[in-house]
């Protein structure tokens, strides 16, 4: 079988497409066929910077991906061959709150992950795919989906009439305004393209903000939501961007740390979290259990994940291209 390794050096280019033997499900393992997988913002920085992550090679990147199930080990019972399936980011957060102990088994940074033709997971790191998703669509679900699930519903507590913020239109920021819409919310989505935003009106945003010719979007959110804020920023920036979300969020509302694209560095004051009450909490992908939850809501709306391009598996360096020039909308796809 064909595999995508990231071997003794990093950087787009230096991805190497290699054969290996194919594997062999042992007890309580299942093989699968991957149709599909899909990136995140996280594989390319794996990719790209893994020296700098403390990464270890080789490995094989990327923890998001879609196939059928080729052949089952002894024991197996939660799925049979034939079964289309999706694996979950971390192979033993299964339920309850995130533990260090879950950290050595995130797909494509601490093990391999499912750039390849066929991968072998244990049972219990995978869910079923929604029956009314094609492979290439579950595969953008293990990650920004299920990411934005637990910043909205499980830990957001969001519900019909609250006004979310999102930032930009990658993975996550999508899937977090169509969970918006899909439960009777309203959304702003800020962006630097109007082109971008056309879309993101298209997908149901109530409001767009251009946070390039409006670069105090904390305080036009505020004009937008006559001055009382919004109830959740789904914060993908970091250190670049808090100060503005946290002047657009009203008082006692929640911020999800989600992404760091504008940097780490810079000061940031404690003082708006303290004066507006505000509930800042991180957020790292989430368990079996939230994708499940996920899953069904989704498959009662019918929601179908936004892809914006599909690429042949011979062609991973140039998705990777894509997603380091953030020409993108929604998410980009492999095909196995």
């Amino acid at each position: 079988m064909k595999v995508w390794q990231i071997k003794d050096a990093f950087g787009i280019d230096k991805l190497t497409l290699s054969e290996q033997t194919d594997p062999t499900p042992g007890p309580g393992q299942i093989l699968i066929r991957v149709k599909a997988v899909s990136l995140n913002y996280r594989d390319f920085m794996t990719v790209k910077h893994g020296n700098e992550r403390g990464v270890k090679t080789p490995l094989i990147p990327c923890s998001d991906g879609a196939g059928e199930v080729l052949k089952v080990g002894p024991s197996v019972t939660r799925v049979k061959a034939g079964d289309r399936v999706a694996g979950i980011f971390f192979q033993n957060w299964l339920s309850g709150d995130i533990l260090a102990q879950h950290f050595s088994s995130a797909l494509g940074g601490s093990i391999d992950g499912m750039l390849a033709e066929q991968v072998v997971l244990h049972e219990d790191g995978i869910v079923p795919i929604p029956p009314y998703m094609s492979y290439e669509e579950a595969a953008t679900l293990p990650c920004a989906a299920v990411t934005s699930w637990q910043a909205l519903v499980p830990k957001g507590g969001m519900k019909a009439g609250d006004t979310i913020l999102v930032q930009g239109t990658g993975g996550v920021s999508i899937f977090a305004l169509q969970f918006a819409v899909m439960s009777g919310a309203r959304v702003i989505v800020t962006s630097s393209s109007d082109e971008k935003l056309a879309r993101a009106k298209k997908l149901g945003a109530w409001a767009t903000i251009n946070y390039k010719t409006t670069p105090m979007w904390g305080k036009e959110t505020l004009k937008l939501t006559n001055g009382a804020g919004v109830d959740h920023v789904i914060e993908v920036g970091g250190a670049g961007t808090l100060e503005q979300s946290f002047q657009a969020t009203r008082v006692g509302g929640a911020i999800s740390l989600i992404g760091i694209l504008s940097g780490l560095g810079g000061q940031i004051s404690p003082y708006s979290i303290l004066m507006k009450g505000l509930r800042f909490q991180g957020i790292y992908v989430g368990s079996r259990e939230m994708f499940e939850a996920m899953n069904r809501a989704m498959e009662v709306s019918q929601v179908k994940p936004v892809i914006d391009r599909v690429f042949p598996f011979t062609q991973a360096r140039e998705a990777l291209s894509l997603m380091e020039s953030a020409a993108h909308f929604g998410k980009i796809v492999i095909a196995g």
